[in-house]
């Protein structure tokens, strides 16, 4: 059945740097993430490659291969999460190739079903967002602190400091611009020099760690949700600690258990009436998901 809703649109990009309404921007790497920050009130999903650290426990970005993210993109899908959904080209499909990186894009968007893919570098990825605007794959630049640079780069540190840097950022930033991309991301670089991209740039800009300048705003799923221990980056505001909260519920559930406080018979089938009466439900043995099926499906015996 056709789905009611109407499709995602970048043009929500264009639109919002007219308007002057920040946009919000949420990663997302699987089902669960990608309804949260859809309910949340996202403009748009990003599947980055900071899945690499945050989903499989890698130290960088550079293990992440195209198979992970078409495997991740498709999981946010599934969510129809009924926002533009964006894939990090990951490190390696767009260095060797123009025909790599297109089959790259090309499979992001069959495969997986995104709506555009992000570049990280400036000018230098000329041929690689020319190539991928030509086979009709929208482009986000990615300016800054590059991840997948972190070896170049000498470690995650703030870029665009110092007049040679920062005139190299502002001429990168214009040249994404008449390339055709339709927004580019800001990492760690200083607020000012931030704000004057946004200020000089026909498409909006979305800032991480890039100050209050910017167009919009980008964080990580797991890092506004504190969902992972130890210190966040500086500027990264965590909104709650489901990290601590998820733990303190494990650790109930363990104690119940080794307690036999867990199950009771309101958690059993066939052996009691709950305190109120009702009988215990014995449909559907779980919660109903996108696509209209259910954990169990089944009525219980």
């Amino acid at each position: 059945m056709q789905d009611p809703r109407p499709a995602p649109s970048l043009d929500v990009f264009a639109r919002r740097k007219r308007e002057g309404e920040p946009l919000v921007v949420v990663t997302a790497y699987d089902l669960s993430s990608a309804l949260i920050a859809a309910a949340g009130g996202a403009d748009a999903l990003l599947v980055g490659d900071s899945l690499g650290m945050v989903m499989l426990g890698y130290e960088s970005t550079l293990p992440v291969t195209l198979d992970d993210m078409v495997h991740h993109c498709r999981a946010v899908q599934r969510a129809r999460p009924g926002l533009p959904v964006i894939a990090d080209l990951p490190y390696g499909t767009f260095h060797v190739s123009k025909e790599e990186t297109v089959r790259a894009g090309l499979r992001l968007v069959q495969e997986a079903g995104v709506h555009a893919v992000k570049v990280e570098g400036g000018r230098q990825r000329a041929a690689a967002i020319a190539a991928l605007l030509d086979a009709e794959i929208p482009v986000m630049g990615h300016l800054g602190l590059t991840p997948q640079s972190v070896n170049r780069l000498g470690g995650y540190r703030v870029q665009g400091r110092g007049a040679e840097s920062e005139s190299r950022l502002l001429d990168d930033a214009a040249f994404l611009a008449e390339a055709g991309c339709f927004s580019l991301v800001l990492e760690c670089v200083p607020a000012a020099l931030a704000a004057r991209v946004t200020a000089a740039a026909p498409i909006p800009t979305i800032g991480i760690g890039a100050g209050p300048g910017c167009d919009g705003q980008v964080l990580v799923f797991h890092d506004l949700l504190g969902l992972l221990p130890g210190r966040p980056p500086k500027f990264v505001r965590r909104y709650a600690e489901l990290g601590r909260a998820a733990t303190d519920a494990v650790a109930a559930f363990a104690a119940d258990v080794r307690q036999h406080r867990f199950p009771t018979a309101e958690q059993s089938y066939g052996v009691a009436a709950t305190p109120a009466g009702e009988p215990a439900t014995e449909g559907s043995i779980g919660p109903a998901y996108p696509g209209g099926t259910a954990t169990g499906g089944e009525p219980a015996a």
